[in-house]
């Protein structure tokens, strides 16, 4: 860990708290209550970034690669992504999420986005400002 500043501390230790709380109040925004956290985040990285093999889903994901072929079973059990042969290497397959899945992650995206805009008509416009201008910031950190 960096040495930081007593104040850079405090807005880490910050940070951490808010982002924490934020994530656990969004997702009970969820609009299949069937699904795991984990299952969500699955389908949304296929939604971001395209199909993939298991073991890319794994390490995007950062879980262990038997983990991934079964949470790939149980979405595929539930419709949600198909196994195809992958078209270079036939002892693979790549995962793909279905229509169903594309149409509950956008519904859900929708609730998550409703739920947060109620959250934000209570900000003014100063802290609206520097929230939009913090996202990129908060999109960079969770990809790193």
């Amino acid at each position: 860990m960096p040495d930081l500043s007593q104040g850079d501390e405090a807005a880490v230790n910050a940070l951490r708290s808010a982002v924490m709380r934020l994530s656990r109040r969004l997702k009970h925004q969820r609009v299949d209550e069937s699904l795991s956290p984990t299952e969500m985040s699955v389908l949304g990285t296929l939604a971001r970034c395209g199909q993939a093999t298991p073991g890319e889903l794994a390490r995007k994901e950062h879980v262990q690669p038997p983990s991934m072929t079964r949470i790939v079973a149980l979405l595929e059990a539930k419709e949600l992504v198909r196994l195809e042969p992958h078209p270079d290497d036939r002892r693979q397959k790549v995962v793909t999420q279905t229509e169903q899945a594309e149409a509950m992650l956008e519904e859900s995206r929708r609730k998550r986005n409703a739920f947060l805009a109620i959250l934000t008509e209570g900000l003014d416009e100063d802290e609206w400002a520097k929230l939009r201008a913090a996202a990129p910031v908060l999109e960079k950190l969770a990809h790193i």
